[in-house]
């Protein structure tokens, strides 16, 4: 019986091993978007605005531009106006979607869970400032400058091949929405 219940928690262990070793290793596609136009007029008096009525069309456009990405997590910073522009998205009942919240003050920590790889295809909304330095982060090197604060158009599309004992190929574009 002893053996039995070894044999059995080595199986058990040799199992998780694998998937994490196979998490480690698969491609991952990761779309990074600043939010859509805030209402000025909000922002006057409040830190957290909403959307501007252009600002939600956007993010009903942001459907039709990554919504073949069929991304299996979203992840969005707290504010209203990064969730407001996901939300659209999220809501697609085909999509397998895990929406979270990530601390904009810790970028390092979303792009460590980014390069984790239990996710393939992520979706990241944050700000003119995060945005262009977490694709930095992801692609190690400092390309991107923080956005003007009337650019809202821009999306950064990162795809990382995960490489066995070899480093990580990364090809990475902008689009404009």
């Amino acid at each position: 019986m002893k053996i039995f219940i070894s044999l059995l928690s080595g199986l058990l262990l040799f199992a998780f091993a694998g998937e994490n070793l196979l998490a480690q290793h698969r491609n991952i596609t990761v779309i990074l978007l600043r939010h859509a136009e805030k209402d000025k007029a909000e922002e006057e008096h409040s830190l957290d605005p909403n959307l501007s009525p252009e600002g939600r069309e956007r993010a009903e456009r942001l459907v039709k531009v990554i919504g073949g990405y069929n991304p299996d997590a979203i992840f969005s910073s707290a504010f209203k106006r990064t969730r407001a522009t996901v939300a659209p998205l999220a809501s697609r009942g085909e999509l397998r979607i895990m929406a979270q919240y990530y601390d904009h003050r810790n970028l390092k920590q979303i792009a460590d869970l980014v390069m984790q790889g239990k996710f393939q295809r992520i979706v990241i909304a944050g700000h003119n400032s995060t945005t262009p330095a977490l694709a930095n982060l992801l692609i190690g090197q400092e390309k991107y400058k923080a956005l003007d604060e009337s650019e809202y158009d821009k999306i950064w599309i990162i795809k990382i091949k995960r490489k066995k004992n070899k480093p990580d190929e990364i090809e990475e574009k902008v689009i404009q929405y």
